[in-house]
């Protein structure tokens, strides 16, 4: 057996139960991982509240969909990681929040060396989350502007790193209290979204990259939309709005002048992510960890994140309880 942390039912955060669970067994193409830190995500509370899927009663459903641990046993068909081997990645839908979890090999990468693995289980949802927005979606190229909006946030501040990696110049819109983090990041123009209007400031922009997270609380809600409808003025004709939470739908005007709007998703897969360790490696790329809470202490965890106002991401440190 193990501690997990589980629930049985759908609702709020007080659903969540540490608890013992049975150490789950790998297929012929899984790894059998001993996590050390589990990432804290929007789509762990979706799913938690049952807006993603609903199970059938009864269930015992672990969340989290990224870890960083080790290789601790393996399937018969398993060929590029061992035993041993140090590995971060996303699990699919859940089974993070445990001290064990069975991943399929082709989901995981091998963890950057310079990082712990707390920080390595911030990146896999937020930087390949990020890569597709940015460049499988967005096309983003060097010497484009990109607008980013989140910009301080899990995804955001992957993604003005990756653009300027990609020699983008990027605008970041956030609250006056991280200007000097992005700043930091590599932002060229920081927007305060409290006091100045982006749209106002802001022209010809290829992409706009959409980060903000949806279903927190009302008024992120009404935000977040506003947002959205306000962000096709600042693109250039033939220019793409990206959304990490919902396809935008351009209106009759935003589809004369050829805008388009796309969602985009992490798409977990070992090759994008031995080139974010690389990055990583490389001293291009960072993750910034807000709150690292033990497991135990999941439910705080998914109350912060609910707020829809963190920086960074939140890290459940799982090796040590």
């Amino acid at each position: 057996m193990m501690k997990a942390v589980r629930y049985h039912d759908y609702g709020g955060p007080e659903v969540l139960r540490y608890e013992d669970a049975p150490i789950p067994e790998p297929g012929p193409r899984d790894l059998l991982v001993r996590v050390h830190a589990a990432g804290v995500n929007p789509a762990d509370r979706q799913i938690r509240a049952g807006l993603r899927f609903r199970l059938e009663k009864p269930f015992a459903f672990i969340p989290g969909c990224e870890v960083s641990g080790i290789v601790e046993k393996h399937g018969a068909e398993v060929t590029a990681l061992a035993v041993g081997d140090e590995v971060y990645g996303m699990t699919g839908f859940g089974g993070g929040y445990a001290e064990y979890v069975a991943v399929a090999e082709d989901k995981l990468g091998r963890k950057p060396a310079s990082l712990d693995h707390v920080h390595a289980a911030a990146l896999p949802v937020a930087a390949l989350t990020a890569w597709d927005a940015l460049f499988e979606v967005g096309g983003l190229a060097a010497g484009q502007k990109v607008l980013i909006h989140a910009a301080a946030g899990g995804v955001g501040h992957m993604a003005v790193q990756l653009a300027k990696w990609r020699g983008a110049q990027v605008i970041g819109t956030a609250s006056a209290s991280n200007e000097r983090f992005l700043r930091e990041l590599g932002v060229d123009v920081f927007i305060n979204y409290r006091t100045t209007a982006f749209e106002s400031v802001v022209r010809d922009v290829d992409v706009v990259i959409d980060a903000i997270p949806r279903e927190a609380d009302d008024a992120t809600d009404v935000l977040a939309q506003e947002t959205m409808a306000r962000s096709w003025a600042v693109l250039k004709d033939g220019g793409i709005l990206v959304s990490i939470c919902a396809k935008p739908a351009p209106d009759a005007d935003a589809a004369r002048r050829g805008l388009r709007g796309a969602y985009a998703g992490a798409q977990p897969g070992h090759d994008v992510l031995n080139r974010i360790a690389g990055l990583v490696d490389d001293g291009k790329l960072r993750p910034d960890v807000g709150k690292i809470l033990p497991l135990r202490k999941a439910r705080q965890a998914h109350e912060l994140i609910q707020t829809g106002h963190t920086r960074g991401k939140i890290v459940l440190r799982v090796k040590d309880g």
